[in-house]
């Protein structure tokens, strides 16, 4: 549980330095923006690292029973979820205009979609750490002013589209890509 919990700590803790009014003060230690983004993106990548790894190697310790017949609702929360995760990555969307963030809100659902479904004590902490992390940036970054460019509604449309797949492929190969697979009976 540890190397899960540091994995944590170096990736999302580095996400927070702006909301706890480090970012500025870290830039100007380092000298350059640049180095800045460099150690950002190290701490982030080690952090990604020990989290897959230290989920794998945590013990398994129940905390609740989630319920089996309930798991539709990890299921739909996953549909708009994984949307919302391509809306942040493509631009000038709708989804992107209206939300600002739709990346952060979507990685809320996830979450929470996760933990829904599962409920050992290594799940429970990787995924309420990405729900609360997310909401809390969702929430904090809400006021940023919107983009200037004008939403097209091509992207809209490759958003919904590549969500949709995205959630089809997961779907189908989520044993294969995490070493749990998705029961729909």
């Amino acid at each position: 549980m540890l190397l899960l919990s540091t994995g944590l700590i170096l990736f999302l803790f580095p996400h927070l330095w702006r909301e706890f009014g480090l970012r500025s003060s870290l830039i100007k230690q380092v000298a350059s923006e640049s180095t800045y983004k460099i150690i950002f993106s190290l701490m982030s990548l080690a952090g990604l690292i020990l989290i897959v790894y230290g989920k794998a190697q945590a013990p398994f310790v129940m905390i609740w029973e989630p319920l089996f017949e309930w798991r539709w609702l990890s299921h739909l929360l996953m549909l708009p979820a994984l949307i919302l995760v391509m809306a942040g990555n493509l631009p000038m969307s709708h989804f992107r205009i209206r939300l600002r963030h739709p990346m952060l809100l979507g990685t809320c659902l996830w979450g929470l979609a996760h933990l829904w479904a599962n409920g050992d004590l290594a799940s429970m902490l990787l995924f309420g750490s990405f729900a609360l992390w997310a909401g809390l940036k969702f929430f904090t970054l809400r006021k940023e002013p919107r983009p200037p460019k004008s939403p097209k509604f091509v992207w809209d449309v490759l958003v919904l589209v590549s969500g949709l797949l995205l959630y089809g492929l997961i779907f189908i190969f989520h044993g294969q890509l995490f070493g749990v697979g998705i029961s729909v009976a």
